[in-house]
């Protein structure tokens, strides 16, 4: 069975006991649960529901494992001949979270 979800403007197709990366989740703490209602699609074998926009009772549950910083891009501009550049670095921010249920009220 798996679901595709919505969680911070981005969909993601996801099963039970499925780790993955979502956007920073600030006010998450490690070991909490979080709750998505956004279910967009759920298919088990041949049985699928397609949501207009969302499928009505269905729910994703996820728990935070950790926090983390994905890989650093560098940032550099430069005009030759007229001595200017600038190196910037960036780390974007990730929340790991499990899927722990996928569930279906019908």
């Amino acid at each position: 069975m798996f679901a595709v979800v919505n969680i911070s403007g981005k969909q993601y197709r996801v099963a039970e006991e499925d780790t993955l990366f979502i956007p920073y989740e600030a006010e998450a703490k490690e070991g909490d649960t979080l709750h998505f209602p956004e279910v967009l699609l759920v298919a088990d074998q041949e049985d699928v529901k397609i949501g207009r926009p969302h499928v009505a009772g269905a729910q994703v549950t996820g728990e935070v494992v950790q926090h983390v910083r994905g890989d650093k891009i560098i940032v550099f501009k430069k005009k030759r001949r007229k001595r200017y550049k600038v190196k910037q670095g960036h780390r974007q921010r990730y929340t790991q979270i499990r899927i722990s249920s996928l569930s279906i009220e019908e």
